[in-house]
């Protein structure tokens, strides 16, 4: 049984920092691509950032020198640091992975900015 389990969400001001945790079981995790996505209140489910097998990431431009995406193979963790957050970036954070046509989601963390 596949599960992804995140973890790290909570209130933060603006300006402040969170790191958020996905951790893998189940699967073959260093051969899957994992992300993470956002959904704000009313908005699509957006792509954050990637990072692949081999470490290769991908950041939405809205985050990108703000966010860092980073993988654990040891510890079937995916974290997502955050830095400089702005009230824009309150939403439901998911973590995926991504194998060929395989995809599963966790159930998601509440990141919310506000002062």
């Amino acid at each position: 049984q596949v599960q992804l389990v995140e973890s790290g969400g909570g209130l933060v001001q603006p300006g402040g920092s969170l790191r958020l945790s996905c951790a893998a079981s189940g699967i073959i995790f260093n051969i899957y691509t994992m992300g993470w996505y956002r959904q704000a209140p009313g908005k699509q489910r957006e792509l954050v950032a990637t990072i692949t097998r081999g470490y290769t990431t991908n950041y939405v431009n809205s985050v990108k020198g703000r966010f860092t995406i980073s993988r654990d193979n040891a510890e079937n963790t995916v974290y997502l640091q955050m830095i400089s957050l702005k009230p824009e970036d309150t939403a439901v954070y998911y973590c995926k992975a991504d194998f060929g046509s395989q995809g599963f989601w966790g159930q998601g963390t509440q990141v919310t900015v506000s002062s």
